[in-house]
């Protein structure tokens, strides 16, 4: 009797046991990626959607995107960097800092990538070079930095504020550029593309207007889901359901060729109704990065 008493008191403590220990992490996908939010602001909904109030507040997000492919790693953008204070007391104008801005503190896309165990990333592509999506270019001294071809007038020659492509994150002469060439390849009602892998499962395509050699990315995960990454073509998703890119004053300081920004964000709009699957993920919206999750965790 004293040994099923025993027992079964043993079983009760294994099964008590059992429920506190964590959960082991879930396995990496195949084709997959995370979102690595490095910053927010939080700013008036008005800003970023179309009717919306200009009392009540959301938040913008800075994010890098990790991408993986089987047993490669790439970031699509960098977000705000280790080095971002100095940078923006360096390059962003006075006028400019109350309505371009982050909150404090800033978590790196490499102090989170440390911090998780993954491996170096040697890999970096840029939806475009202004200081937000830029900023943590020096945090990766050993990556290749890819960016579209018509981009690199930009890093030649930097600008200030918003809307500028910071030399104190892109001049250093130790830069590992490589420019992107588009291919005559159709994808996806884009007349151009670039096939990263060559499976249909990374694919860039031409974006500009917001900047001259903005890119976007579309990546087909596990599930068999398609995400499509589109810089700053659009702030949120709710703006391009509306048809509207950017509050009027934000577009004018930071597109750089407003009629060509247009014919882009109508180009995803139109994806958007040929793809009703499709998933667009603009790189500052919360909302929608909210729903996928962030770091360490993986969409797949």
């Amino acid at each position: 009797m004293r040994q099923w008493i025993f027992s079964i008191f043993l079983g009760i403590s294994v099964l008590a046991n059992a429920r506190e220990l964590p959960e082991a992490p879930k396995a990496r996908p195949e084709i997959g990626f995370a979102v690595i939010k490095t910053g927010k602001i939080a700013v008036p909904e008005g800003l970023l959607k179309p009717g919306g109030s200009f009392i009540k507040k959301i938040d913008t997000n800075f994010s890098a995107f990790l991408i993986k492919h089987h047993d490669q790693y790439l970031l699509f953008d960098t977000g705000l960097g280790s080095a971002i204070d100095t940078q923006y007391e360096q390059e962003m104008t006075l006028w400019q800092r109350p309505f371009f801005s982050y909150e404090k503190p800033v978590i790196s896309a490499r102090d989170q990538l440390k911090k998780a165990h993954y491996p170096d990333i040697q890999e970096i592509i840029l939806s475009h070079s202004h200081w937000d999506h830029a900023g943590g270019i020096a945090d990766f001294p050993d990556a290749q930095i890819h960016i579209a071809r018509q981009e690199m007038a930009a890093i030649r020659q930097p600008t200030s504020g918003a809307g500028g492509t910071w030399a104190s994150q892109l001049a250093s002469t130790t830069i590992r550029w490589n420019s992107i060439d588009f291919q005559a390849t159709p994808y996806k009602g884009y007349a151009s593309s670039l096939d990263l892998y060559k499976d249909g499962s990374v694919v860039l395509v031409p974006m500009p207007g917001h900047t001259a050699g903005s890119i976007g990315m579309f990546v087909t995960v596990d599930s068999g889901r398609c995400y499509f990454f589109i810089g700053d073509v659009a702030w949120t998703v709710d703006a391009l359901e509306a048809g509207a890119a950017k509050f009027w004053a934000a577009s004018i300081i930071v597109d750089q060729h407003a009629d060509q920004t247009r014919e882009s964000l109508e180009k995803v709009r139109k994806t958007m109704r040929d793809y009703p699957d499709l998933i667009v993920v603009p790189a500052h919206d919360s909302q929608v990065q909210n729903r996928l999750g962030y770091f360490p965790e993986w969409v797949r």
